[in-house]
């Protein structure tokens, strides 16, 4: 991820808005909740302090996360203090998924792995002023707790029926697969960072995913057990496309965080291909625009959808929010370049050559001719076929028209590489070696 902070981005809420609450609800941000209307006053009220754990089940943060980390964002602007949890102890574990048990990582791969969560959570919210963010690790107080401890301080408040009614536990034992003790387990330590949280730093709500539901709850139960009061949780709606498909995806690989994982051009590129059916709510969910702001997009998506301004708009900025403006400027430079629109030869190497992996590609040697590089990317189907399009004019190389065969590829533009074009939307990146 970039090194630029959000918070210089100066995000704020809605002015529209008397209660984050309402905000949150006309974003489609709470799909379940504790009681409503206390959760109301408690948002309206004095400064209170809030939570969201993120697991290090991976070396990044995905957009699915992105959704909590926005949410925990536009709650500390309206002057409540967020605790960021990274799940030192929990990512030892797994929270149960529906399918099937998942691999447990060495502890030596998951602390760092919290390293780098940690830098990804704390890059969302400002560690500054009164309600300034904490970062903290559930690792902490629960590998000082023994076994009978445990069982006898905080298990002898669960009970086991309850426990199998939980969404994510009925779905494995109804599987295959079954559920081991270890992820049975999870919700109980999940509620145990609650009552922590809660003693430690008098934290009265969780926020998550409604998927996470009933380990939310398990929380909110087991305080209400143990220190006869309630908290509150909050749980999001799973994103999903209009058109049925799940969110978050493209090409059946995760939207990740991290530029190294998926780079900020591939990044942008994703959210400029979001549908018209499905842009209106990505803006109002992943962007800190205002809602006349998201309802003037609205009537350009329905009076003027072939513009793709919303889209342009949503793609700009969220890779803002995630990777600074700079990587921003450099993607849609790069995206123009690409289409005729500016010059290759001034685009950075890395934003160039993260454009041309999203592009059918090959490397091959310096001096190859231009008819096998055409054959090489699939631009032609043949020799014959590339013959063709170069006398028809339709072939050109790093922006300029092949006039014959005897063309070489080079790889003159920044990086070392070359740039393909059939006709006027065709191409192809060539990564060229000596």
């Amino acid at each position: 991820m970039s090194s630029a902070p959000l918070r210089a981005l100066a995000p704020a809420n809605d002015p529209a808005f008397a209660n984050v609450w309402d905000e949150l609800v006309w974003r489609g941000l709470v799909h379940v909740s504790t009681d409503a209307d206390a959760l109301r006053a408690l948002l309206g009220g004095p400064p209170a302090t809030y939570y969201c754990g993120f697991d290090p089940t991976a070396p990044s943060l995905h957009l699915g996360n992105l959704v909590q980390l926005l949410v925990l964002r536009r709650i500390q602007l309206a002057g409540h203090r967020p605790l960021g949890l990274v799940g030192g102890s929990t990512g030892l574990i797994g929270d149960p998924r529906p399918t099937a048990e998942r691999t447990l990582h060495t502890k030596e791969l998951v602390a760092e792995w919290v390293d780098r969560l940690r830098a990804q959570v704390e890059r969302f919210l400002s560690v500054e002023g009164d309600n300034a963010a904490l970062l903290v690790n559930n690792l902490d107080w629960t590998a000082p707790l023994s076994a009978i401890d445990f069982l006898r301080d905080i298990g002898k408040h669960y009970r086991v029926g309850t426990m199998l009614k939980k969404d994510a536990v009925s779905a494995r034992l109804n599987s295959d697969a079954g559920i081991s003790y270890t992820e049975f387990s999870y919700q109980i330590l999940q509620g145990m960072d609650f009552l922590e949280l809660y003693r430690a730093y008098d934290c009265v709500l969780q926020t998550g995913g409604s998927d996470q539901w009933g380990n939310l709850t398990s929380g909110v139960d087991l305080i209400h057990h143990v220190e006869g009061t309630s908290v509150h949780a909050l749980g999001t709606p799973l994103i999903t496309n209009s058109d049925g498909t799940k969110f978050g995806k493209s090409e059946g690989n995760a939207i990740w965080l991290d530029a190294e994982m998926c780079s900020p051009y591939a990044f942008y590129q994703f959210w400029l291909n979001t549908a018209d059916g499905d842009v209106i709510d990505r803006l109002k969910v992943f962007t800190f625009l205002t809602r006349d702001e998201i309802e003037e997009y609205a009537r350009l998506v329905e009076g003027e959808p072939f513009r793709r301004a919303a889209q342009r708009r949503l793609a700009e900025e969220v890779t803002t929010l995630v990777h600074g403006s700079d990587a921003t400027a450099a993607v849609i430079a790069a995206s123009e370049a690409l289409f005729g629109q500016g010059d290759l030869s001034a685009l950075d190497p890395p934003t160039l050559r993260s454009a041309l992996e999203e592009l059918p590609h090959a490397e091959v040697p310096a001096g190859t001719g231009i008819l096998q590089a055409l054959t090489a990317t699939g631009l032609a189907s043949s020799l014959s076929d590339g013959r063709r399009a170069i006398t028809q004019g339709g072939i050109s190389l790093d922006g300029a028209r092949v006039e014959d065969e005897s063309v070489t590829v080079t790889g003159t533009l920044p990086g070392g590489v070359s740039v393909l074009r059939r006709g006027k939307k065709t191409l192809a990146g060539l990564f060229v070696t000596a």
